[in-house]
């Protein structure tokens, strides 16, 4: 009788399961931002929701051919893959042995024309779904409840907008924090918040203060500029006059891919919901032969080295360098790195194609990891409490670096000017120095000091979105004034017009006075 129970209990659960299920649209990005991704779909499904990814034909890290309850619809672009492939790869060149050579004006100029093939690329994938009725009818008639989308791939906003669906978006950061303060309205005063990229804290001297309101107005120039042609895009798929940015404040829920123990603290809004390290979690047992290695380097412990997905291999010069560092200290170390084995390789270094990074740095006998400061491997980092040595390379991992060293939990090196002296120095410091250790465990325990997980509470915004329709609620109230209204310039010349107006009238009183009070005072005189 009980096992009936058990039984129809569960199929109960199913039916429950089954009525409550929504279908969710995926817009996914490449890379590390698809990792995350994954993590909130893979979860969705478990609870029971039909999950599609619309996936562009020269996807490099999506699999889509491979058997999966995640449902795929392909879209033709007029590129290969390998057109792809080497844009990221001059993109990687530049910023890494390019940009640390020359100046501001000319790395800003040298960028813009790397970006520009670049757009074209993303205005193609964007036509590869806009542009396709046939494709947009047949996800019309799929009935999609929400459309999940990374904003790094314009389009997915306004793909919603087109299916009539309310939209979330799912980022880490926009230079400058430009994105999230002009189309999310979220306040961000230049005087404590750091402009992202801007490798500033929160305590910022008075010339740190003035270069971070320079690096706002600038990325508010490059990203208004850079949006001139989108906007002139979005207004003709759309059929009316808009622009990127007032398409992209129509998100019900910025799902931002930080914390409190990454962040410093500043002011956000109610449709602003932080779930950093939404990927985290315990970590599982390593392969034997791994193992066995691991437990080779005895009380010195090991150090995990990984440059994330995109950078497979270093020159010559520097691998040699890193290397020969690598063999100056006593731990154990497993270094992910797919180029020629370097000539000064010690015997304790190991090179692995790929490496379980999660479960490495869960591992006891990790002592250090050696990160580009990629948020992913520094939120693997925080989860496990591991200190790091960061050698940040592009985009963000500068920045995210700042913030370790300024929390406490690492030390940094610049690649560009490394030595295999300064490497060693800086990998004994963060291994013997208990505070990194002790600060990167304090993180930990702020990470997993949460009410619910960040996974369940990105899953939890995306089920409360499907469930009413949208979050317009969440929305200030922000997004229908201008700017001079936001700012309340229109109040102060209103003000100072009064005030203006009111000395006038004073002053016209003051002068009138006085001519009275002479007056009487003459004729006083010649009645005398």
């Amino acid at each position: 009788m009980d096992i009936m129970k058990i039984r129809l209990l569960f199929l109960g659960f199913l039916l429950l399961q089954r009525a409550t299920s929504e279908n969710i649209l995926i817009w996914p990005a490449e890379g590390s931002h698809w990792i995350n991704l994954k993590s909130i779909i893979n979860e969705l499904i478990v609870r029971g929701h039909s999950v599609t990814v619309a996936v562009n034909s020269a996807t490099l890290y999506i699999d889509y051919s491979e058997p999966s309850p995640v449902k795929f619809e392909v879209f033709q672009v007029p590129f290969t893959s390998d057109k792809y492939r080497d844009f990221i790869h001059a993109f990687l060149e530049f910023w890494m042995y390019e940009k640390p050579q020359i100046s501001h004006w000319e790395a800003y100029r040298r960028f813009s024309a790397i970006m520009e093939p670049g757009i074209k690329l993303a205005k193609s994938v964007c036509d590869g779904v806009i542009k396709n009725e046939k494709l947009l009818q047949k996800l019309r008639d799929s009935k999609f409840d929400v459309v999940l989308s990374d904003p790094v791939h314009y389009c997915g906003d306004l793909l919603a907008l087109k299916l009539g669906i309310p939209f979330i978006f799912s980022l880490r950061f926009s230079p400058g924090f430009t994105v999230e303060r002009l189309c999310g309205q979220i306040p961000a005063p230049p005087s404590y918040v750091p402009a992202i990229l801007s490798e500033f804290t929160d305590k910022m001297s008075f010339t740190e203060r003035v270069q971070n309101v320079l690096y706002t107005f600038m990325y508010d120039w490059m990203c208004k500029r850079l949006w001139r042609d989108w906007d002139s895009y979005y207004s003709e798929a759309l059929g009316e006059p808009t622009t990127l940015c007032e398409t992209m404040g129509k998100a019900d829920i910025w799902l931002i891919r930080t914390y409190w123990d990454f962040e410093f603290p500043r002011p956000f809004l109610p449709n602003f919901v932080f779930v950093g390290g939404l990927h985290c979690q315990p970590a599982n047992p390593l392969p034997q032969e791994m193992e066995e290695f691991v437990q080779s380097s005895g009380e010195h412990g090991i150090v995990v080295f990984s440059l994330g997905s995109m950078i497979k291999n270093l020159t010559t010069e520097k691998a040699d360098l890193v290397a020969e560092a690598l063999g100056k200290i006593p731990q154990k170390v497993l270094w992910r790195y797919a180029g020629e084995k370097p000539k000064t390789l010690a015997s304790n270094t190991k090179l692995y194609k790929w490496l379980p990074q999660n479960d490495l740095l869960g591992h006891p006998k990790t002592r250090v990891f050696i990160t580009h400061g990629g948020t992913n491997g520094i939120y693997e980092a925080i989860y496990h409490g591991v200190p790091m040595l960061g050698i940040p390379l592009f985009a963000d991992q500068p920045d995210n670096m700042a913030h370790m060293k300024a929390k406490g939990v690492a030390v940094v090196v610049n690649f560009a000017t490394l030595s295999t002296q300064e490497l060693v120095v800086a990998l004994n410091t963060v291994i013997n120095d208990t505070r990194y250790k002790e600060n990167a465990v304090k993180l930990s325990i702020i990470q997993r000091d949460q009410p619910m997980s960040p996974l369940e509470r990105s899953v939890y915004w995306i089920e409360f979105v499907m469930r009413h329709g949208g979050a317009k609620h969440l929305r200030p109230a922000a997004h229908s004034l201008s700017w001079y209204q936001y700012h309340c310039l229109d109040v102060v010349a209103f003000l100072g017009a009064c005030v203006a107006v009111f000395l006038y009238l004073l002053t016209k009183c003051c002068l009138s006075c006085c001519r009275i009070c002479r007056g009487t005072k003459v004729e006083k005189e010649k009645t005398q």
